[in-house]
């Protein structure tokens, strides 16, 4: 449910006047250290009878001092933005997690992670960041098979191309499973990230997903799954899988 942001609102947006300040969604936790349950907010701007949201911002109001502070993000727009609070440091205080669909035909994500510590906003997690980091190579082989190449961490998968039927291989490959002409792939930046506890201790991980693309967008491979685990500095892959949908 969207509701007025306490504390500044509503406010007119300069590109849209009609349009005001909603709060999109919102969260209960303590994440600057002090053990008393802050407000979470995220907000932005929806005009009327469209999912489309603009300017969204995170506020967090101090449950002791009730005082508020807006943190801009670097993608503030796009559609079903969502706040959640889990600890990915180990410092047992919650962080901000910040999903963002990007409403596209990739179904790209803008994801970040915030720290906020004695009320000291860090960006721990960067969706763009990760995609310039994560590099990947996708090739088709002879004998109905697809590489996948992975820069971060350096490996290698092989994905079996015959689960996609004879029709699609015939379009491709001759009749003695040879390439009839050479095909790249791609895999697409990030399009899903969820905070998972695989060691049940407290402190989660995240689990990234991107798809990785055939000959075209909509030809979908399977995914590339990064399990990243903070260090102490960043964020890192700890596990990496290349995972296929089963045909029925």
């Amino acid at each position: 449910m969207y509701g007025y942001a306490y504390g500044f609102g509503p406010r007119q947006p300069e590109s849209n006047p009609s349009a005001a300040m909603l709060i999109v969604d919102r969260k209960i936790g303590d994440v600057n250290g002090d053990h008393v349950p802050d407000m979470v907010y995220l907000v932005g701007s929806k005009s009327p009878g469209s999912p489309f949201i603009q300017h969204i911002t995170l506020l967090i109001q101090d449950g002791r001092t009730r005082r508020s502070r807006l943190i801009p993000l670097p993608q503030n727009a796009g559609y079903n933005p969502t706040v959640s609070l889990k600890d990915f440091t180990g410092d047992r205080v919650d962080d901000i997690l910040i999903r963002i669909d990007s409403g596209g035909s990739g179904a790209f994500t803008f994801d970040y992670v915030f720290s906020y510590v004695n009320n000291q906003p860090r960006k721990l997690f960067d969706a763009m960041e990760y995609n310039e980091q994560h590099k990947y190579t996708v090739h088709y082989l002879d004998g109905y098979k697809a590489q996948v190449k992975s820069q971060t961490p350096m490996r290698t998968y092989i994905i079996d191309l015959t689960y996609k039927g004879r029709q699609y291989l015939s379009e491709i490959y001759d009749a003695n499973g040879k390439l009839k002409e050479p095909i790249q792939g791609d895999v697409n930046p990030l399009s899903g990230l969820e905070p998972v506890d695989f060691e049940r201790d407290g402190q989660f991980e995240l689990m990234a997903l991107q798809r990785i693309t055939g000959r075209y967008n909509a030809d979908g491979l399977g995914y590339v799954m990064n399990i990243l685990k903070w260090n102490g500095a960043r964020f890192t892959p700890s596990q990496q899988w290349v995972w296929i949908m089963g045909k029925d």
